[in-house]
């Protein structure tokens, strides 16, 4: 819903305000993934897409009506679906479409906050389109109804926040089975990049394409100019331990020491490893990887602590260009934020 907030507010602006349908499930080989949206307005004005072009057409009528009868609906386009044929789902996929009338006040508030929040919406059952807000300390805002199990909610909520993706929740209740959607809004990844070397200056732009917030830090001036990081977002003068307590390391970090200077590696080391941050990987050949581990041990880093270290750092694509390494380095980023393979 993020990238469709300037859309949201050009349409409302021109008095017309949008429904919207939102990816709840998926299976198969559907080209969307749960949580893309797609906004329509009453004349067929569309932004967005729930399919990739496949239902697209479908979706907007349906949007079209939620807007007439002023109520929520869960439609089904699938390849049993006779009509998901008619309309183009012929990928092989099935997915489930959450269809509104306006986009929720939650959802709003979601989208253009911080991040770091779950939108559980009850999609399917009785009080269809509850909802309730779950944040990353565990706090829950707002209520989904008599005889739903607020503690399953909120832990599933967390584990779909963990793992930065959306999900539906099936739950039996009193009153019958009940889906809730779970629309994570993660916080915006932040690259924290200490040594702003030439691997670097490829890096950047490379990590804004995914959505990244881009800080260099370096302890060189000649290093951290806005000629060599004109699209970085924020370029920091000092030494690791103040650059990187003025960052304030969290989960939404994803560190690269670059600098292969030992004077600027072993503090950024040192705090990177025992910060919150996802990733954490540093230059180096497996000869230098070998004895930093081997220092990292003489100082009181545990094994779990020092595995954490991703080094060499980056992929091996067989390249050696500073963008190819870049690009290594940035798909093994992707692997770890996803929970995909980063085996060597």
């Amino acid at each position: 819903m993020r990238d469709l907030l300037s859309e949201y507010e050009r349409l409302t602006a021109a008095g017309e305000p949008p429904g919207r349908a939102v990816v709840t499930s998926v299976w198969g080989s559907a080209p969307r993934a749960e949580g893309a949206s797609m906004l329509a307005t009453r004349d067929g004005t569309i932004a967005g897409s729930v399919s990739g072009g496949c239902v697209e057409a479908a979706a907007a009528g349906e949007i079209a009506a939620a807007l007439e009868r002023g109520t929520p609906r869960l439609v089904t386009f699938g390849v049993s679906d006779e009509k998901a044929w008619e309309v183009g789902l012929a990928c092989g996929g099935t997915i489930k479409v959450f269809v509104e009338p306006e986009i929720r006040p939650e959802v709003l508030s979601a989208a253009r906050g911080p991040g770091g929040e779950v939108v559980a919406t009850v999609v399917e059952g009785p009080m269809v389109g509850g909802a309730t807000r779950v944040r990353e300390d565990g706090s829950v805002h707002g209520d989904l109804g008599p005889g739903i199990p607020h503690d399953a909610v909120r832990d599933a909520a967390l584990a779909a926040l963990r793992r930065e993706s959306s999900t539906t929740l099936t739950l039996d209740t009193p009153g019958g089975a009940v889906s809730v959607f779970l629309e994570v809004f993660p916080r915006r990844p932040r690259l924290v990049i200490f040594g702003g070397v030439h691997i670097a200056v490829a890096l950047v732009p490379l990590a804004r394409l995914l959505g990244y917030r881009t800080i260099v830090a370096d302890g060189r001036q000649s290093f951290l100019t806005r000629e060599r990081f004109p699209e970085a977002d924020d370029l920091i003068l000092a030494w690791p331990e103040q650059a990187f307590e003025r960052i304030g390391l969290d989960r939404s970090c994803y560190v690269c020491i670059l600098s292969h200077d030992p004077k600027f590696d072993e503090p950024a080391l040192k705090a990177a490893l025992r910060s919150p941050a996802p990733y954490v990987g540093a230059i180096g050949s497996k000869k230098t990887q070998a004895a930093r581990r081997k220092w990292l041990a003489s100082e009181g880093f545990s094994e779990e602590e020092i595995a954490r270290l991703h080094g060499p750092i980056g992929l091996d694509l067989g390249g050696r260009q500073p963008a190819e390494t870049a690009l290594g380095i940035l798909a093994e980023m992707t692997a770890v934020r996803y929970g995909g393979s980063v085996a060597r």
